[in-house]
C-alpha cells in the first residue's frame, strides 16, 4: 500500500483531472430506473372500454375507505383484516402528513385534545428518512434523536424518553430495510415499542412499511406484525402502518394504504371524507387486476429484484476494491431497499458532497438523514443507486471513490 502521503497526492491528481471533464450524475433520491417502471406497463391495458359496465359503480362519487378488491389486496400484504385497511392516492408520504395534520387539529381520536394544543415532540431514529423530518418540521413538532442500530431504534433511549415525557406524541419507524442503512427491526424491538408504557395516552407509532416486499438479497426478510404486537399489548390503537406501490409500478401513479385498528380506521375515514369523496378508484383496481393478488405482487417484485441487485453489487464491490483502506469509511450492504448508507470519518461527509458536486456527481445533501438537517457528527452520506443503470453507476462509484479517499486522506494528513 502507498504511503498516506503518496496516496493523498494520487487521487488529489485524479479529483483535478476529474473536474476537467462533463459529468452530470444524479443520484440524490431513490427514484426507480426506466427498466422498473418499464416492468409494469402492461398494466395499462387491463382495464378495457368494453368491461367498463362491470365496474361502473367506480366511475362515481363514494367509496371513501377504498374498493373492496384493493381492501383486500392490502389486508393480504399487511396482513391484517379488511376492516383494518384504508386506500389512499399514490402516496404514502400524502397519507403519513394527513394523518399528522389531523392529529394536530383534531386528536388521535374522537374528544383527544388536538396535538396543536399541547406541546408536541417526535422521537426520530437516526440516520433516517429526511422526508419524515420535513413533516415534523413544517408543523413545529420537536425532533428528538434516537439512536439506530442494526436491530431498529435502540429501545433503551425510547423506552426512557416516552416513559417520562408526555409530549412525545410518536415516533417514525422505517421497519424493514430501514431508509437510509438497510437495517431490520428485530422481533424484541417490535414487542417492545407495542408494550413500552408511555406518559402520552395519544402516542402513535408512524410504521413506514416503505419496502416491506423490495427484496434483493437470497433470503425473504420479514418483520414482526407491530398491530399484531399493538392488539396483543392491549395498545391496538397505538400502530399505524403504511405502504404504497410507487416503488412497485409507478411513482407518480400507484396507490397507498393504511393498516390500523378498526376504531383508527373509521374515525381517519372521518377526517379525510373532508377533504376528498375517494381517491381514485380505477387506479385502485386497476392495480388489482394487474396484480390479481398477494403472489402475483411478489412476482412482480421478484423482477424488480433482478435490477436492483445488481446495482447493489456494483456499490459494495466499489467501495470494497477503491477505497485506500477499510478504516477510512464503514457501510452495510443491505438485504432490500432503495438506500446504501456510507459512514466517513468524521466532519467529512458536507465536503465529500461538495466536491461531488463540483465534479457533476450529485447525491444526497450531507444531514438530510438527520432532523433539521444536522448530522453532529457530519460523517453520513447516503446513496441511491436505483435510477441509473450499471455503467453510468461504475462511473458515479469510482467518482465517488476519489472524492472519498481524497477527502478522508486530507483528514487524515492533517491530524498526523
Amino acid at each position: 500500500m502507498a504511503s498516506l502521503s503518496e496516496a493523498l497526492q494520487t487521487y488529489k491528481d485524479k479529483y483535478e483531472a476529474l473536474l476537467n471533464q462533463d459529468i452530470n450524475i444524479d443520484m440524490t433520491r431513490g427514484k426507480p430506473s426506466s427498466d422498473q417502471v418499464a416492468l409494469s406497463f402492461p398494466m395499462l391495458d387491463v382495464l378495457k372500454s368494453e368491461d367498463a359496465a362491470s365496474y361502473m359503480s367506480y366511475f362515481n362519487y363514494g367509496i371513501p375507505g377504498g374498493i373492496p378488491e384493493a381492501k383486500q389486496l392490502f389486508a393480504d400484504l399487511f396482513n391484517v383484516d379488511t376492516k383494518e385497511v384504508y386506500i389512499g392516492g399514490n402516496s404514502s408520504l400524502n397519507l403519513m402528513h394527513d394523518m399528522v395534520n389531523k392529529f394536530m387539529f383534531y386528536g388521535v381520536s374522537k374528544g383527544a385534545t388536538p396535538w396543536k394544543d399541547q406541546k408536541v415532540k417526535f422521537l426520530c431514529p437516526v440516520p433516517g428518512y429526511d422526508r419524515h423530518f420535513t413533516i415534523c418540521e413544517s408543523y413545529g413538532i420537536e425532533m428528538i434523536s434516537v439512536d439506530m442500530t442494526d436491530h431498529g431504534p435502540d429501545m433503551a433511549q425510547v423506552e426512557a424518553l416516552v416513559k417520562e415525557d408526555s409530549a412525545i406524541k410518536g415516533i417514525w419507524c422505517v421497519p424493514l430495510y430501514s431508509n437510509p442503512q438497510g437495517y431490520n427491526y428485530s422481533d424484541e424491538t417490535v414487542e417492545r415499542l407495542a408494550n413500552m408504557t408511555t406518559a402520552a395516552d395519544d402516542f402513535r407509532i408512524i410504521w413506514d412499511n416503505a419496502y416491506g416486499y423490495h427484496h434483493i438479497g437470497d433470503e425473504v426478510v420479514t418483520v414482526k406484525n407491530l398491530l399484531h404486537a399493538c392488539k396483543s399489548a392491549g395498545n391496538e390503537d397505538r400502530a399505524l402502518m403504511v405502504m404504497s406501490t410507487s416503488k412497485m409500478t409507478f411513482p407518480g401513479a400507484g396507490i397507498s394504504a393504511i393498516a390500523a385498528s378498526e376504531a383508527n380506521i373509521n374515525y381517519l375515514v372521518s377526517l379525510f371524507g373532508v377533504q376528498t369523496i375517494g381517491h381514485d378508484k380505477l387506479n385502485q383496481l386497476r392495480h388489482v387486476k394487474f396484480f390479481q393478488d398477494k403472489d402475483g405482487l411478489v412476482e412482480h417484485m421478484r423482477k424488480h429484484k433482478e435490477i436492483m441487485a445488481p446495482k447493489f453489487d456494483v456499490v459494495d464491490t466499489y467501495l470494497r476494491e477503491k477505497l485506500y483502506s477499510s478504516e477510512i469509511c464503514k457501510w452495510n450492504k443491505p438485504m432490500g431497499g432503495y438506500f446504501i448508507t456510507i459512514d466517513v470519518l468524521d466532519h467529512c461527509a458536507s465536503e465529500i458532497v461538495q466536491k461531488c458536486s463540483d465534479l457533476g456527481l450529485k447525491v444526497t445533501p450531507a444531514g438530510a438523514t438527520h432532523p433539521y438537517g444536522k448530522d453532529p457528527n457530519d460523517s453520513i452520506i447516503r446513496i441511491a443507486p436505483s435510477f441509473l443503470n450499471v455503467e453510468q453507476l461504475k462511473e458515479a462509484m469510482d467518482i465517488l471513490c476519489v472524492v472519498i479517499n481524497y477527502v478522508t486522506l486530507s483528514k487524515l494528513n492533517e491530524n498526523k
